[in-house]
């Protein structure tokens, strides 16, 4: 009986991981990355609580196969996260580069009265 409470209890905090992955999915798609940044460390209380409840606790094979999948969708949403961050910094390389070209080309065509002008690479 205590450990059909326990396990409730581990399943009712997988799922509030479960649902924080969903919600940090959605600050990502928002550009919110300091609320996501602080849910994220909120989070890793729970995930090391999740963990030594598992370790001492003797699941059935139905609850095992329950709490598997309940991580792995976990899992699947957190890489799903990963990427769509990874994808993000991608993209500000790529607008950082280009705005580094163009501020090198401006500086290159400044003219003021101190200067005649600059010498640029064209191959960066």
């Amino acid at each position: 009986m205590q450990d059909e409470k326990q396990f409730e209890q581990l399943i009712m905090q997988y799922t509030q991981l479960k649902n924080g992955s969903e919600e940090i999915a959605k600050m990502i798609e928002n550009d919110d990355f300091d609320n996501a940044i602080t849910m994220l460390k909120n989070r890793e209380k729970l995930f090391l609580s999740c963990k030594c409840m598992q370790k001492y606790l003797e699941l059935t094979p139905v609850q095992q196969k329950e709490l598997d999948q309940l991580v792995d969708e976990i899992r699947d949403l957190e890489l799903r996260n990963i990427k769509k961050l990874e994808k993000g910094k991608e993209e500000v390389l790529l607008e950082l580069k280009k705005s580094q070209k163009n501020q090198k080309i401006q500086q290159a065509y400044d003219f003021n009265t101190d200067s005649s002008g600059s010498i640029i690479n064209i191959k960066e």
